[in-house]
């Protein structure tokens, strides 16, 4: 398992507050207690994860909401420059790649069927309250196409252009298949 894979299963315990620590994630991915505890201090200081230690659960909890940045990757890694990210995209040489951040999108949606919440488990990053879960995603589209199809009643909480996207999209679908007289 790459370093990728390892901090994403931090992200995911410590948003679930399972207070993960360098011992489990050792563990769990079969690597020296050194390398997991150079993990936990990437994702601190390299991602600015907002990371503390609690001496009582003995392990991570994150001090306040983060959100895990997504880096795709490209064949031209080693010769990554920062400053391509100003460049336009006609200097940029036939078939030079670059290297793309993927801020994930959330929303807070309150769902009362339990089987539907665990159909959303991928999704699902913490959970606020008793029916309130907080998701986390990187393609609006397919966000919306999930939710139209689950067979139980939901509410989008937040964000508020979201949950307006969605009533827009379902009003458009009901005008356009009302029976005509």
């Amino acid at each position: 398992m790459n370093a990728n894979t390892r901090i994403q299963w931090l992200h995911k315990k410590m948003t679930m507050n399972s207070y993960p620590n360098a011992q489990r994630l050792a563990e769990r991915f079969g690597i020296s207690h050194r390398q997991a505890q150079r993990d936990m201090d990437h994702l601190r200081n390299k991602l600015g994860a907002p990371v503390a230690y609690d001496k009582n659960k003995k392990g991570f909890y994150y001090t306040k909401p983060y959100v895990l940045p997504v880096l795709l990757s490209s064949d031209n890694d080693d010769l990554y420059m920062p400053e391509i990210f100003n460049a336009d995209s006609r200097d940029l040489a036939a078939g030079e790649s670059i290297i793309q951040m993927q801020i994930p999108y959330t929303a807070t949606i309150e769902i009362k069927n339990k089987l539907t919440a665990l159909e959303l488990t991928n999704y699902i990053i913490a959970k606020q309250s008793k029916n309130r879960y907080v998701c986390e995603f990187h393609s609006i589209e397919k966000f919306i196409g999930l939710l139209l199809s689950l067979d139980t009643d939901f509410r989008l909480i937040e964000p508020v252009w979201l949950r307006e996207r969605l009533v827009r999209g379902a009003m458009r679908v009901l005008e356009n298949n009302k029976d005509e007289p």
